[in-house]
């Protein structure tokens, strides 16, 4: 088994990151599991490139808060990749719906 075997929910679109007292209109790519061992929710992904986003980071971490129109929560931006996304993680709460129980898991399935 993997580090990596365990399953993951997510969300990809519209969001609005919150760096200092700036709020950015971003486009995200989330992803997020349950990690037993730690017992924690840990979610992470991509910013699309954003020339304002690069402005304000300049190219370093940053606690930010990131707001979806499923939830928000607390996390930080990393360096950039060579296509200038900015990379975000977060633990605990994520800012995107979860299913809660085995029915909302196979409604979300289809």
């Amino acid at each position: 088994m993997s580090a990596h075997d365990h399953d993951e929910d997510g969300y990809a679109g519209a969001a609005t990151l919150v760096l200092g007292e700036t709020e950015l209109p971003i486009e995200v790519e989330l992803r997020g599991y349950f990690q037993p061992i730690d017992g924690y929710y840990h979610w992470y992904g991509r910013i699309k490139a954003d020339s304002a986003l690069s402005e304000l980071a300049g190219g370093k971490k940053h606690k930010v808060e990131i707001r979806t129109p499923e939830g928000s929560a607390h996390g930080e931006i990393s360096d950039p990749d060579p296509w200038d996304r900015y990379r975000i993680m977060g633990v605990s709460t994520p800012p995107f719906a979860v299913p809660t129980s085995l029915e909302e898991l196979e409604s979300a399935e289809g």
